[in-house]
C-alpha cells in the first residue's frame, strides 16, 4: 500500500514516542475526490495535531467560495492565492494540511511542500473517485458535460507530479481509517 519507505524530509515525528508533536508538517495530495480532507482530519486527531484544509483557507482570505474564485478571477490567478495561502499555512507550527486537488503541479507550491512538509499522495482509481466527486456540485473542474472524461485526463496528467511526493497511500472504497492507518505505517505511526 505504501510506495515509498522513508520521507525525503526525515519524519514527521519521533515515532518510537506515542503523542509526540509533529515536527514537519504532514501534507496530503492527491485528486480531488480522493479523500484528502476526511483522511486529513481523522490523521490529525489520530496525531493529536492540528488539522487545516488549503480551500477553506483560501476562501477564508478570499471572502469567497472555491468556485466564485475561479468564476470571478480564473484558475491561474486561484492558483497564485492557493500558493500564498499555502506559503502563509507553511510558516506555522506542524501541522496536518489537505493540499486542493491542483496545488502540487504548481512548480514553487510543490518546492515549498517539498521543503516544509512531508508529502503523502492518496491515490484512489477513478471509479472510487468518480462516485466521489459526483456527489458534489462544488468541483470547477468538472461543471461539464463530459465530466468523467475530465476527471480520468487529470488523473492521468497530474499522476507524473503526484509521483514526486514522499510517499503514496491508497485511499479505496473502504473507510477512511485504512487510509489513516497506513499513513501511519509509513510515517512510523504504526
Amino acid at each position: 500500500m505504501v510506495a515509498s519507505p522513508e520521507p525525503q524530509g526525515g519524519p514527521a515525528a519521533e515515532p518510537d514516542k506515542p503523542g509526540a508533536p509533529l515536527t514537519r508538517t504532514i501534507a496530503l495530495i492527491g485528486l480531488m475526490g480522493v479523500g484528502k480532507s476526511t483522511v486529513g482530519r481523522r490523521l490529525a486527531e489520530s496525531l493529536n495535531a492540528p488539522f487545516r484544509d488549503s480551500d477553506e483557507e483560501i476562501e477564508k482570505a478570499a471572502g469567497l467560495t472555491v468556485q466564485e474564485i475561479f468564476d470571478r478571477h480564473g484558475e491561474a490567478e486561484f492558483r497564485r492565492g492557493e500558493r500564498r495561502v499555502i506559503e502563509r499555512l507553511l510558516q506555522e507550527p506542524p501541522f496536518v494540511l489537505a493540499t486542493g486537488g491542483g496545488a502540487y503541479l504548481d512548480p514553487a507550491t510543490r518546492a515549498l511542500l517539498k521543503e516544509k512538509a512531508v508529502t503523502v499522495w492518496l491515490r484512489a482509481d477513478l471509479d472510487v473517485l468518480w462516485k466521489r466527486v459526483i456527489r458534489k456540485s462544488t468541483r470547477p473542474l468538472l461543471k461539464r458535460p463530459d465530466a468523467r472524461q475530465v476527471l480520468e485526463e487529470l488523473a492521468v496528467a497530474r499522476a507524473p507530479f503526484y509521483s514526486e511526493a514522499d510517499f503514496a497511500v491508497d485511499s479505496g472504497d473502504g473507510p477512511a481509517s485504512d487510509a489513516v492507518n497506513a499513513i501511519r505505517e509509513a510515517l512510523g505511526y504504526s
